[in-house]
C-alpha cells in the first residue's frame, strides 16, 4: 500500500483528461461560441513534432492559439494533432499532453497550469517498488489555475 496519495499526480492525470475531452469535443463538433484556447508547450519535449523553423523561433516553449482557423484536429491518449496557420502557411503540429504547460480558455476566464512534465509512463513503473526514503529531487507534478491577465492585450 501506498505510504501516501499523491494528489499532485491524480490532479495532472486529471487535468490531462479535461484537456482530451474538450479537444476531442472541438474536434467532432467545432468550437461553439467565443469559445477559443491559448495552449503553451515545451518545445523541447521529445514527442513535440513541429516544423524546424517552428522549433529554432520558439526554442524552449511556444504558445499556439486555436480559434478562427484550424484544420485535422485529432486527439488520442497521449496528445493531439492540429494544422495552424502561421503567416498563410499551415503547419502540422503534434502535442503530447505531458508537454503542456498552460491551457486557457479566455472566453470564459478558464485556465491551468502544469508545473512539471514527466510522463505518466515513468509513474506507472514506479507503481509496486518500495520507497527506499531519499528524498526525489523532482517536484511532484501539479495543476493549477493560471491568471488570465497574462494573455490579455
Amino acid at each position: 500500500m501506498a505510504r501516501s496519495i499523491d494528489y499532485g499526480n491524480l490532479m495532472h492525470r486529471a487535468m490531462r483528461g479535461l484537456i482530451q475531452q474538450v479537444l476531442a469535443d472541438v474536434a467532432s463538433d467545432g468550437l461553439p461560441g467565443a469559445h477559443h484556447f491559448f495552449i503553451t508547450f515545451d518545445t523541447t519535449h521529445p514527442e513535440v513534432q513541429i516544423a524546424d523553423w517552428l522549433r529554432a523561433r520558439y526554442p524552449a516553449e511556444m504558445t499556439i492559439v486555436i480559434q478562427h482557423w484550424f484544420e485535422n484536429l485529432m486527439v488520442d491518449d497521449e496528445g493531439f494533432t492540429i494544422t495552424l496557420n502561421f503567416g498563410n502557411q499551415p503547419e502540422p503540429l503534434r502535442i503530447p499532453f505531458d508537454a503542456l504547460r498552460t491551457f486557457v480558455d479566455p472566453s470564459v476566464e478558464f485556465g491551468l497550469r502544469f508545473e512539471t512534465h514527466a510522463s505518466d509512463d515513468e509513474d506507472d513503473e514506479d507503481e509496486g517498488e518500495e520507497d527506499d526514503g531519499d528524498d526525489d529531487p523532482t517536484p511532484p507534478r501539479a495543476a493549477e489555475v493560471v491568471s488570465l491577465d497574462k494573455f490579455r492585450k
